[in-house]
């Protein structure tokens, strides 16, 4: 272990050696700790009637649920952290979890190819929305090149897309970097984002 004297007034400051966790505070601790299980396929490290640490990986716990009294409903408007996103390995995986929450009534409100990413975002049963996602590009140089892109540059949104079409071309034998190769909608802003007020929950 290194323990010689670092330079404080080094710049810029040292990155963190990765993310490891986010904590949600919630007044509707059940439902929320529920929902995170199913849609991460996550398990307890901990969980008491206010607390519960889940993980689904090496992690000890990569979301936090803690019951804290007074907390009020979010709204869609509020300011704040936008979203927490997840990666998947391919966009067949990404599909299939799309398939999986499908069937316990979680569904997106938003499905979008924003050219440096595959994504579907989905609320939470307090509002807070949450993005899985697959990489586009096989290089971080090649998902850099876009974003530098006129393309980008002209739309960094993205253009919607069906899950239920690209599962079917997908069967279809159609290959994964044709489907996900964004196609040309124009200029895009900000207000074509969704701002959806209720979970994306059924049943």
């Amino acid at each position: 272990m290194d323990t010689k004297p670092q330079d404080a007034t080094a710049s810029p400051v040292m990155s963190p050696a990765k993310l490891a966790h986010v904590v949600f505070r919630t007044s509707n601790f059940k439902p929320m700790v529920n929902f995170y299980k199913t849609f991460l396929g996550a398990h307890a490290a901990y969980e008491n009637e206010s607390l519960s640490f889940l993980t689904y990986d090496d992690e000890h716990h990569r979301i936090a649920i803690a019951q804290v009294p007074g907390t009020t409903p979010k709204g869609p408007a509020t300011a704040g952290m936008d979203h927490v996103s997840f990666t998947f390995n391919t966009l067949n995986d990404l599909l299939l979890a799309y398939k999986q929450r499908k069937a316990h009534g979680i569904l997106p409100f938003w499905s979008v190819n924003h050219g440096p990413t595959v994504s579907m975002y989905y609320l939470d049963p307090d509002g807070n929305k949450v993005e899985t996602q697959v990489d586009v590009f096989e290089t971080a140089e090649d998902s850099k090149a876009f974003l530098s892109s006129p393309a980008f540059a002209e739309n960094p949104f993205g253009v919607e897309f069906k899950p239920e079409d690209w599962i079917t071309r997908l069967e279809n034998g159609e290959h994964e970097r044709v489907l996900m190769k964004r196609g040309n909608v124009g200029p895009r802003g900000p207000e074509s984002i969704p701002m959806p007020s209720v979970p994306a929950i059924e049943g």
